[in-house]
């Protein structure tokens, strides 16, 4: 494939007649300028477009490439390089496979990963050499494979030089039936400051590329507490893709257990919802309502433990006073069972049996009986 380069200059506004136009662009073409300068607004180094703009990346042109075909077919289509400043610039161009990066920003992969869209682009050459003020349009194909898969492959061609990195998206569609379907996963409510942060994770389970709206609800105990109409989010959820994102809630109450609720739309007919729990929950004031508690039931319980001290002290006293006058109490009734000598008194059941057979021999004698 040919490689096009036409050299612009800037027309004057106005009408202005063809030989005044002819010598300013005469003077714009030779005049000095400080080596290696940019353009001369100060604008890129170069730039890469789709071709069919004005090249400068600042026209109204293609936004990136749309490529729609059968499995098996060629397709075909030009980038336009442009180099605004004094200097010559040589860039090296690829093909690489898109995808979507964790936030939803859309990326490329490195050549050795590249094995979809970037593997089936060609370029007509891998390094361009732009001379001052010039365009260029390098061709390049697609041949989608006869195994393609339908739906959207999405890719770009990369181009880079002099530091920078630029890549032109390829919209990249194979003919057949295609399936437009998400899920929202992994939703979850955090603090952030003096309000809450909603993290969820949105993941293309479909073939083509999608532009999600999300609505966002939230109930709490005593009715609604937030309420937010659908509206598009930043980013492309390219097929096969997962994006985390995020969404702020200020002013949330202080203390509710809510319901957060989650729509996530896109054409095509994809639908899909989730929801978390959480519970709000002034830890500030608990913590020092909870400190101040503790501290009155320590000032209770040492208070407590002064008052029992001396009623303890008295009890002990007396009860060692009372075992005391027990034992002198036996002690002498000890001493009595010693001095009167009555053998009953000790518990002698031989002794006290003596005495009652005495007794009954003296009555005998004496004519009594029992």
């Amino acid at each position: 494939m040919p490689l096009y380069l036409a050299r612009r200059c800037a027309r004057p506004a106005g009408r202005i007649g063809t030989v005044a136009g002819m010598l300013l662009c005469a003077v714009l073409l030779s005049a000095p300028t400080a080596p290696g300068a940019p353009a001369a607004d100060g604008g890129p180094a170069w730039t890469a477009a789709p071709s069919g703009g004005r090249g400068d990346g600042r026209g109204e042109g293609r936004p990136y490439f749309y490529l729609e075909g059968a499995a098996g077919t060629v397709l075909q289509d030009k980038v336009s390089l442009a180099n605004p400043g004094s200097e010559p610039r040589t860039v090296r161009l690829r093909g690489a496979d898109a995808y979507n990066a964790r936030g939803g920003a859309f990326a490329v992969r490195e050549k050795q990963s590249s094995t979809g869209t970037g593997a089936w682009i060609a370029l007509a050459a891998g390094e361009v050499r732009i001379p001052p003020r010039t365009r260029a349009e390098v061709p390049f194909s697609v041949t989608v494979p006869p195994g393609a898969t339908p739906g959207d492959h999405p890719g770009a061609v990369v181009v880079t030089g002099g530091g920078r990195e630029v890549g032109v998206r390829i919209h990249l569609r194979v003919s057949g039936p295609t399936l437009a379907a998400l899920t929202v996963e992994d939703v979850t409510v955090g603090e952030r400051g003096d309000g809450a942060i909603v993290r969820y994770a949105l993941v293309n389970r479909g073939n083509t590329a999608l532009t999600p709206r999300l609505a966002l609800g939230a109930e709490g105990v005593f009715g609604e507490l937030l309420r937010r109409d659908a509206r598009a989010l930043p980013v492309e959820l390219l097929p096969g893709q997962r994006v985390e994102l995020t969404e702020p809630w200020p002013n949330v109450p202080t203390l509710d257990r809510a319901e957060v609720r989650l729509t996530v739309t896109a054409p095509g007919g994809a639908h899909a919802e989730a929801s978390a729990a959480t519970t709000f929950v002034p830890w500030t004031a608990v913590a020092a309502a909870g400190a101040v508690l503790l501290a009155a039931g320590g000032a209770a319980a040492r208070l407590v433990r002064r008052r029992r001290r001396p009623g303890r002290a008295t009890a002990g006293s007396d009860a060692d006073g009372d075992a005391g006058g027990d034992a002198d109490a036996g002690g002498d009734a000890g001493g009595d069972g010693d001095a009167d000598g009555d053998p009953r008194s000790c518990g002698d059941p031989e002794a006290a049996g003596r005495e009652e057979t005495g007794t009954e021999r003296q009555l005998a004698r004496a004519g009594v009986r029992s």
